[in-house]
């Protein structure tokens, strides 16, 4: 661990007693201490572990995700999971979670609530039977993946919720019956009782005061939120280190914890300043370019030192892990064809090196305890039972030596 380049609220201590079998302390040995994983929760979108073929998942780009993060999001887009009503498409999903809680991932779901990709089987209900259907599939979601999934993208950009125009859709229709805040209130509360100890987030790509507003407004009414939700997908150019700053300081303020959770950064040409609607670019091939991965690079560095250097925020999740997916974008750490891009090696060196406590060598005192002090997160003694944790409290811990 590079000590100076490690913000020190990230950093916490442990005293750990070292005992034999039989619970005695071993004393005056030495021991190799190695970490075993972040406190902060590095991601990206995790749909390359969904087998959406039928047909296996590509082995060499899930392999090179695992290698990097502690963190994912899987799709639960309502209008994806349940083409059909009552047919959704659990197993899949499932698999997918299982995959990759077996490499200590932790995981998120999004969305719960949300206009887009909405399941259009609902426009034959009325409003309240939309609100009802609406409830129960945050309750059937929240419900058959606790445990596994205990993180959720509970609802999704509230800010132009009831204003969204392109299509109808039942979503839209019920925020504009029953009010943003009554709407963020009801599927809060149902996300809740489903998972008591559940992590629910609100969440939005509009930054400006109109979402510290519903955010007042949402507290204010008594909602649980866990954490904000911010998206920041820039195709259209980086936000810099000024709007990063604005941004952390102006939702700092509520005092809850601040995920980044969709953020994208181009390594190709910058999408047109006219353009309003992300998704209205639509073009057949977006190339990757030396030039723009080496600018991809620099600003992924510059944002993860920036936002990991703040003590609101809890997680920063990368959108795209490879090139090609929304938008046909230029947007991924790896290519098209699983090339490594500059951004990979930056992140890399940030995660598993300058933020990483290196293997180290301890010695018990003579009653077999020894201190130990790196970034939060676990660790593991070589040749011993037990996990350690360092977390945002001194800690204390007992491991066993196998011999």
């Amino acid at each position: 661990m590079n000590s100076i380049s490690t913000p020190s609220h990230r950093i916490g201590e442990c005293m750990v007693r070292v005992t034999d079998r039989n619970g005695n302390p071993v004393a005056d040995k030495e021991l190799v201490l190695k970490q075993k994983s972040h406190e902060f929760l590095f991601g990206s979108g995790a749909f390359d572990f969904v087998d959406w073929s039928g047909k296996g998942l590509d082995q060499d780009r899930t392999q090179k995700w695992l290698k990097l993060f502690n963190y994912g999001t899987l799709p639960f887009y309502w209008g994806q999971y349940e083409i059909e009503e009552g047919k959704i498409l659990f197993d899949q999903r499932k698999a997918a979670a299982d995959i990759l809680r077996s490499n200590n991932v932790t995981l998120k779901g999004h969305p719960l609530c949300w206009h887009t990709v909405c399941a259009d089987w609902l426009l034959k209900y009325s409003d309240e039977v939309i609100m009802d259907k609406q409830l129960e599939r945050i309750t059937r979601e929240v419900t058959a993946f606790k445990g596994v999934i205990d993180i959720w993208d509970v609802i999704n950009e509230v800010v132009i919720m009831p204003v969204f125009d392109k299509y109808d859709n039942a979503v839209t229709r019920i925020c504009n019956k029953y009010g943003r805040v009554t709407l963020v209130k009801e599927v809060f509360d149902c996300a809740r009782a489903a998972n008591p100890d559940g992590t629910f987030l609100i969440n939005d790509f509009n930054t400006s005061p109109q979402y510290e507003k519903l955010i007042e407004e949402c507290l204010d009414a008594g909602v649980q939120i866990s954490a904000i939700g911010i998206q920041s997908h820039q195709h259209q150019g980086y936000w810099g280190s000024e709007k990063l700053y604005d941004v952390l300081k102006r939702f700092g303020r509520f005092g809850l914890p601040i995920h980044f959770t969709e953020n994208t950064l181009i390594s190709g040409e910058i999408m047109p300043d006219y353009i309003e609607d992300l998704n209205d670019w639509q073009v057949e091939k977006w190339p990757t370019t030396e030039e723009g991965e080496e600018r991809q690079a620099r600003e992924w560095e510059e944002m993860y030192k920036i936002l990991f250097n703040d003590p609101n925020v809890k997680a920063i999740t990368g959108w795209d892990f490879a090139d090609g997916a929304w938008l046909n974008a230029p947007s991924g750490l790896v290519t098209v064809e699983n090339r490594l891009k500059p951004a990979y090696e930056r992140l890399y060196n940030l995660v598993k090196g300058e933020w990483w406590t290196e293997s180290q060598i301890i010695r018990t005192n003579s009653g077999g305890f020894v201190p130990i002090r790196g970034t939060k997160g676990t660790y593991e003694i070589e040749g011993a039972e037990g996990v350690i944790t360092i977390g945002s409290e001194p800690s204390k811990a007992t491991v066993q030596i196998f011999q």
